[in-house]
């Protein structure tokens, strides 16, 4: 899966894209046909670090955000939105009811 990281207000250091890349790498483990990545952060007047990501899947795009005082608080909070929407996204299919229960009636 390639990543792409922007940073607008601040500078993507090594330290942070290694962080995203490491937490983002664990969305792996859903095997959902992850097609591509991007995240952004910024910071906003109030000293705040909002962190974006939209995740693109055959099945079209996920999309989180959050904003903390600390950057890697923020992609912490993004990495565990998208791996419940990934978890429902996998999962969906299988709590669907294909079968609906026939009603048989008696003939006499």
């Amino acid at each position: 899966m390639k990543i792409n990281i922007t940073g607008k207000n601040i500078e993507v250091t090594s330290a942070i894209r290694t962080h995203i890349e490491s937490k983002f790498k664990k969305l792996e483990k859903w095997q959902a046909d992850i097609i591509s990545c991007q995240t952004s952060f910024c910071e906003e007047p109030n000293k705040q670090k909002k962190f974006e990501a939209i995740i693109t899947v055959p099945k079209g795009q996920l999309f989180a955000s959050a904003v903390n005082d600390d950057l890697y608080i923020a992609v912490n909070e993004v990495e565990q939105k998208l791996e419940r929407q990934l978890n429902k996204l996998r999962h969906k299919p299988e709590a669907r009811r294909t079968d609906k229960p026939e009603l048989f009636e008696e003939t006499e």
